[in-house]
């Protein structure tokens, strides 16, 4: 602990933004990153508490006090190692992640928690400005081949720990390019995607081979999950090349709302505005065509409260938008959570983004029972108020009304993997749809398959990018431990 009268003598400082009528402009990311001097402030904040909370709420247990006090004394090379000693991908994380860590800080009962996500970008920013960040192939070579289906954030960790462990690892990506969600579902204002390809350039360096545009499996993908493959791998192929399998592919079949209208002109699955805007944004490496979805001057109604919502308010915004509405089925949570009631545990409260800050206009207890059209073209949404007691909803008589609307977005969420992927393994399903695997004991992430086993929200379902990092290095341990009989990777 750097100071121990810290958390006494300072207050928490957040990292800033660039003004709307800047960031709107562009697809540019838009936060300013703490300085050296601030950031080691808020390193000084940190308690190092007897039982660090922080460290249980972090999906990937991060060493956060070590790492807060090395920041806070001025030792950034020390810092990086220590970070990355749990977390392959802090610069994704440290950027989209919604911090729990945070909410489990000691600090948070004030409400005042350690600035731990900015702690965490200022490092590795600061890593990769001078080049810390390098390759680290492996000693020995195993002899041992191991198969990666998709390459997103689980994909990216399991491969890079198979590789540092000696095998060899081939990642298959369905896309024309990298990065699962990370490079399609999420914005570039959000997260850039040089990140992603500076990421990937290491673990080519240390022997990952990566095939793109290749759908694993022939079987049709459902509506609104992307597919550019251009080729095809069965899984008796993969299991025959392949020493073991991981199957780490996204939640992608996402949340349909069959109302009458459903089938009008202009109402569309959120990744279905999403992704070719970041294909447009990045047509320059990708070669991507402009996004067909154009809303300049439209009045845009994003149904859904998350974080894809979220997305589709600020590229709708960037689009220049007439207007922007976002609806949400649940009640309007509390400003502030009772930390009292909730601490360390992830808090229901309003959350405002960034986007939300660009300009929108929210509503909740909202149902929608129709779109409304004209010549086969979207016109308004006739919705409805609702009324939440015991956990039930009912709608309130007499509330109906029409929101204008030229486009919708269904950013309700992900229901479950593609199901036709794991019918084609064999591999046995959950009650949700998901693989079925346990993360605990002798079997964990194994599948029912033998050599074939499953990590992120192929298993779990739609979950946070930290909780997909923690799941892919868990399961290349498995995974290590299978083909070698011990590991000596971390957990």
């Amino acid at each position: 602990m750097g100071k121990p009268t810290g958390f006494l003598e300072l207050h928490r400082v957040d990292e800033t933004y660039l003004d709307v009528d800047h960031r709107v402009k562009n697809y540019k990311e838009f936060v300013l990153a703490l300085s050296d001097a601030d950031a080691s402030k808020q390193g000084a904040r940190c308690m190092d508490c007897g039982i660090p909370f922080c460290n249980n709420g972090c999906p990937v247990n991060n060493i956060i006090p070590d790492w807060n006090d090395l920041v806070y004394k001025g030792n950034w090379r020390e810092a990086i190692d220590v970070l990355h000693s749990t977390n392959n991908f802090p610069e994704f994380t440290s950027r989209i992640c919604p911090a729990p860590c945070e909410a489990a800080c000691t600090l948070n009962i004030p409400g005042e928690p350690v600035g731990i996500k900015s702690i965490e970008r200022a490092i590795i920013d600061k890593a990769g400005e001078n080049g810390w960040v390098v390759p680290q192939p492996a000693a020995h070579k195993t002899g041992k081949k191991v198969a990666v289906v998709g390459s997103g954030p689980a994909g990216l960790a399991a491969a890079q720990q198979l590789a540092r462990a000696g095998h060899a690892v081939t990642v298959f990506e369905k896309n024309d390019a990298l990065g699962g969600l990370l490079r399609y579902g999420i914005p570039d204002f959000k997260l850039d995607k040089r990140l992603i390809d500076w990421r990937v350039a290491q673990l080519k360096a240390e022997g990952v081979s990566f095939k793109t545009g290749v759908m694993v499996t022939k079987a049709a993908l459902p509506a609104g999950v992307t597919n550019d493959a251009s080729k095809t791998i069965t899984p008796e192929e993969l299991n025959k090349q392949f020493d073991a399998v991981i199957l780490a592919g996204g939640a992608e079949v996402p949340r349909d709302l069959p109302v009458p209208g459903r089938n009008l002109k202009g109402v569309h699955y959120a990744l279905d505005f999403l992704i070719p805007q970041n294909k447009e944004v990045n047509a320059t490496k990708m070669n991507g065509p402009k996004n067909p979805i154009n809303v300049h001057g439209k009045h845009v109604v994003v149904i859904g409260g998350g974080d894809t919502g979220s997305d589709c308010v600020g590229t709708s915004n960037r689009h220049g938008a007439a207007s922007v509405t976002q609806i949400e089925l649940l009640p309007q949570p509390p400003e502030k959570e009772n930390t009292e009631m909730t601490w360390p545990y992830w808090p229901l409260k309003l959350r405002t983004s960034s986007s939300h800050e660009e300009g929108v206009e929210r509503d909740w207890s909202i149902g929608t029972k129709e779109f409304i059209g004209k010549n086969g073209k979207l016109e308004a949404i006739k919705a409805v108020r609702l009324e939440w007691k015991d956990g039930k909803m009912a709608e309130v008589k007499g509330s109906e009304f029409e929101i204008k609307a030229d486009f919708v977005f269904l950013a309700m969420g992900f229901t479950q993997p593609v199901g036709s992927v794991l019918d084609a393994f064999g591999v046995s399903k959950d009650n949700r749809g998901n693989a079925s695997a346990d993360t605990e004991g002798d079997k964990a992430y194994y599948t029912n398959v033998p050599k074939v086993f499953a990590a992120g929200d192929v298993r779990r379902g739609q979950s946070l990018v930290v909780w997909a990092i923690r799941e892919g290095r868990q399961a290349a341990r498995a995974v290590d431990e299978f083909l070698m009989g011990s590991t000596s990777l971390p957990r």
